[in-house]
């Protein structure tokens, strides 16, 4: 081992247990005991005092090969707690401490009497500490730090503590986090970041609570990632090689385990019906949060400069180390004669460890001692350090707030579900009082129908017997003209006779006349009564007046529009439907020619086709757009994309799109205009069908390098990315993402597909999740990147990535381990081309690019993808100097 400057490995290795061969004398000298000290278990004990173990360490080779009638300084009685400490052949002194532990006592049994006890209290609440003090090389790292890699029943307190708080708290609801800390030189450092190696001390004036801000806190969610923080803290620690110990820790090692649980959930969940009497907030009991803290600390051995031979910096450390231990030696002195005053400044470990002696901590101390009467001083100075301890009370208290973090979320959900039950209850009732309009609106329709029936047979009625009268009057009138003698017998004039029989015949008509007059004003009369009860029906039955029915009228006009829209698409999927089947006709059959040998015409021509045989189904279509093509000519296809029939349309471009898939037909569809009919329609149409196949025909030109600068001078990319927002179609955005893939392949276009939302759009459309949209944006951000990487190689382009800019990174970090294989190799190759330029480096390191570079590097199955990754990493010094920091192997 190095000297103290050096790091230890972390690895011990277990002792040699033995079964202890020391006696007790049955004539025991005077028992030392402390007034205060309980005989129950350290498991058993509910006060505040600092509870005391002590473990003896079994003799090691060196010791039984220095004396073969080796005797040991110390007897040890487990079963009655007691300690006997040989001061010479006849005389021994006794001690008692809460535990005594065997040197063939288990790590388990050590964990369950020391730290299980004050783990049970830090997980209620309360802090909590636990401690090795001890000569050094007595197994005080072993006790507290051992891993137990090789052998699970070797592993030490710190590992079991984790084990059961990790057992005791849910993930979702508590968290657990964990800083390690080394006191070296009386300097504080940081284990798991050794950069930080001077953490200042905060101690807050009002509570009196010790805090390290500057310290690195990482949180566990699992068993695993403990052992790794563990081996890398222990990595870092400071060791040296004395006579004593060939791994003597030089410097004091600190693990804080904060622990936050929820001990209360929301008492009730309103699930019933709201009811407005009763506030909801009152239905809420605020949540408890107990905080507790564990501090755990394997201290460094004490040592005799003579013993351990130390010289030079390992000599300034055992000094430091001495100090420190004293300081708190008197700390534990001052507090056990209840002393005014207790120096808990005069040293860092002791201002520490304030709260653990004396405070509001539940402590543990479990002191280590050898066997050998060689160190019968030092082992009787911590025997003593040990009783002085057992003195000390602590006042345990709980840290217990209300999580008001989860109680406003709880409420938020009440509310929300409030708010939900509010527009249930209203939309019910606006359905109640439409439903009570069109009601009454068919009563007051009813009405009306039936009093405007009466009133026409009525008015009929009064106009027959008018009609009649007249006919009567014309009647008799007709007669008198036919028979004028009628007042004469005889020969004989009658004179006043017939005069009088004359005027009872205009009496007669005057009276009929004044009849039908009666009865036209009691029919007007009776007309007027049917209005007035109709306008007394009307009123109670709409209290909205008439711009009630005006809504109602104006309900029933847009439902009859929608029937009629909704007519107008039967129609539309009819007719599209029979397109769609003669469609279907022109692919498997042949039609008749005309004499201008035109196909189209044939469309709309009744005449029958004839069936022929189909030589090859798989090209079928394929030789069916290309007889289309050469019969009709890329001009009359091209002109139907302007058909008002969205059939039409879709056909045409159709044929477009599987022309424009042939190298051979892109130039004649570029140069015949077909680039800016498809782009036209792109920007006009609103059938999702029509775009998302002119969308493909356009990825299929963008194949070709001229036409991409067609389609970017023609603002072609500011109409994909707009498609691409407006669309939800998995194959339309898979389209337009292609298209705009093939655009990033082209090194002239980096900027102005970037500032025209191309980039963007991209991102834009991994909303989508379908696997064939998230593999053409990875293809084309895998493209963008290989473009920059070469521009940057050639210094045409400085500075960060635009797809950095843009904040691309994030999601292929994301996605470079994704499960489909197709994604997850064009983002390892966007990956890798994006850390072949240095300035990017930085932006990687930062988002965690770098342990994916290297898990590329090792684990992808393409070779030449893996190759580029370890070439990338090995020819950037900001990757290297960072693999060295973290101690990463290329």
């Amino acid at each position: 081992m190095a000297s103290g400057g050096g790091y230890r490995n972390g690895n011990h290795k277990s002792p040699n247990l033995r079964t202890s061969k020391s006696k007790l004398s049955p004539s025991t000298s005077n028992v030392r005991r402390c007034s205060n000290v309980s005989t129950l278990g350290i498991a058993d004990a509910v006060s505040g005092r600092v509870r005391v173990a002590v473990r003896l360490r079994p003799r090691n080779a060196e010791e039984l090969a220095a004396d073969a009638d080796f005797a040991d300084c110390v007897e040890l009685q487990p079963e009655l707690k007691r300690l006997k400490l040989r001061k010479n052949n006849w005389d021994t002194d006794v001690y008692e401490f809460d535990e005594i532990l065997t040197e063939s006592a288990s790590q388990k049994r050590v964990y369950e009497v020391v730290a299980k006890p004050v783990v049970q209290s830090v997980l209620e609440g309360y802090n909590g500490t636990v401690m090795a003090y001890g000569q050094t090389g007595t197994g005080k790292t072993y006790t507290l730090g051992q891993l137990g890699e090789e052998d699970p029943s070797a592993r030490g307190i710190m590992v079991r503590s984790m084990e059961e708080i990790l057992a005791n708290t849910c993930l979702e609801t508590d968290s657990v986090s964990v800083s390690y800390l080394q006191l070296y030189m009386e300097t504080i450092q940081d284990l798991l970041n050794p950069a930080n190696d001077n953490i200042a001390i905060i101690e807050d004036q009002i509570s009196g609570d010790i805090s390290l801000p500057g310290a690195t806190v990482v949180e566990v969610r699992d068993h695993q990632s403990f052992l790794e923080l563990l081996q890398l803290g222990e990595g870092h620690r400071y060791a040296a090689n004395t006579r004593m110990n060939t791994e003597s820790s030089r410097s004091h090692a600190i693990l804080m385990v904060h622990i936050k649980k929820s001990v209360s959930e929301i008492e009730s969940d309103l699930t019933g019906e709201y009811d407005i009497s009763s506030h909801p907030a009152l239905n809420f009991k605020p949540p408890m949060l107990r905080k507790g803290k564990l501090v755990l600390v394997d201290l460094a051995g004490s040592e005799r400069v003579l013993k351990s031979g130390s010289e030079g910096l390992v000599l300034e450390e055992a000094k430091s180390i001495n100090l420190s231990l004293s300081a708190l030696g008197k700390c534990i002195n001052a507090l056990a004669e209840n002393s005014a005053h207790v120096p808990f400044r005069d040293s860092k470990l002791t201002r520490l460890l304030k709260d653990s002696f004396g405070g509001t901590s539940r402590t543990s101390l479990v002191v280590t001692i050898g066997p050998s009467s060689c160190h019968r001083a030092e082992t009787a100075s911590t025997i003593l350090f040990g009783q002085r301890a057992m003195k000390v009370e602590n006042v345990l208290k709980i840290k217990e707030e209300c999580d008001y973090k989860s109680l406003c979320k709880g409420l938020q959900v009440q509310v929300d579900k409030l708010i939900a039950e509010n527009e249930r209850q209203q939309k019910s009732f606006e359905d109640e009082v439409k439903k009570i309009r069109l009601e009454a609106q068919k009563h007051i329709s009813e009405a009306e129908g039936n009093y405007a029936e009466e009133l026409k047979e009525e008015k009929l009625k009064c106009q027959m017997e008018y009609m009649e009268s007249i006919k009567k009057l014309e009647e008799k009138m007709l007669n008198q003209q036919q028979h004028p003698s009628n007042g004469i017998t005889d020969g004989t004039y009658l004179g006043e006779g017939q005069k009088g029989f004359c005027t009872e015949e205009v009496t007669e008509l005057k009276k009929l006349l004044h009849n039908e007059i009666k009865i036209r004003k009691a029919a007007e009369e009776e007309t007027n009564k049917l209005k007035d009860q109709i306008m007394k029906f009307s009123e109670p039955e709409l209290k909205g007046g008439n711009s009630d029915i005006v809504n109602l009228q104006k309900v029933l006009e847009e439902e009859t529009r929608q029937k009629k829209r909704l007519e107008e698409e039967v129609n539309i999927l009819k007719s599209q439907l029979s397109h769609l089947t003669l469609h279907a006709g022109l692919i498997r059959n042949s039609p008749d020619r005309d004499g201008n040998g035109s196909l189209l015409s044939g469309l709309d021509s009744p005449s029958p086709l004839r069936h022929l045989p189909y030589k090859d189904s798989n090209n079928g279509e394929r030789g069916a757009i290309t007889y289309l093509h050469g019969q009709v000519g890329l001009h009359k296809i091209l002109s139907l994309l302007e058909s008002e029939d969205a059939c039409v349309q879709i056909h045409a471009v159709k044929v477009i799109a599987n022309l424009a898939a042939e190298e051979a037909n892109q130039e004649k569809i570029v140069e015949a205009g077909g680039l800016s009919s498809l782009l036209i329609l792109l920007r006009s149409s609103e059938d999702e069908t029509i775009r998302r196949i002119a969308a493909g025909a356009i990825a299929n030109l963008a194949m070709n390098e001229a036409n991409q600068e067609l389609i970017m001078a023609q603002g072609g990319v500011g109409l994909l990315a707009m498609t691409a927002s407006d669309a939800e179609d998995p194959q339309t955005l898979r389209m337009v993402a292609g298209a705009i893939a093939n655009l990033c392949g082209n090194d002239k276009l980096q900027i102005g597909l970037r500032s025209e939302g191309g980039i963007r759009a991209l991102l834009g459309m991994v909303r989508s999740r379908h696997p064939d949209v998230l593999s053409q944006v990875a293809r084309g951000l895998a493209n963008f990147a290989k473009c920059e990487s070469r521009s940057s190689a050639q210094g045409t382009k400085t500075g960060r990535s635009l797809l950095i800019e843009d904040g691309a990174l994030p999601w292929i970090i994301k996605n470079a381990n994704n499960e489909a294989s197709l994604i997850r190799r064009h983002v390892e190759l966007a990956l890798c081309h994006l850390a072949q330029h240095e300035e990017n480096a930085r932006d990687m390191i930062s988002g965690g690019a770098l342990w994916e570079l290297c898990r590329i590097s090792r684990e992808c199955t393409r070779d030449d993808i893996r190759a580029l990754a370890r070439r990338t990493l090995g020819s950037s010094t900001t990757f290297l100097a960072e693999m060295r920091r973290i101690h990463i192997e290329l």
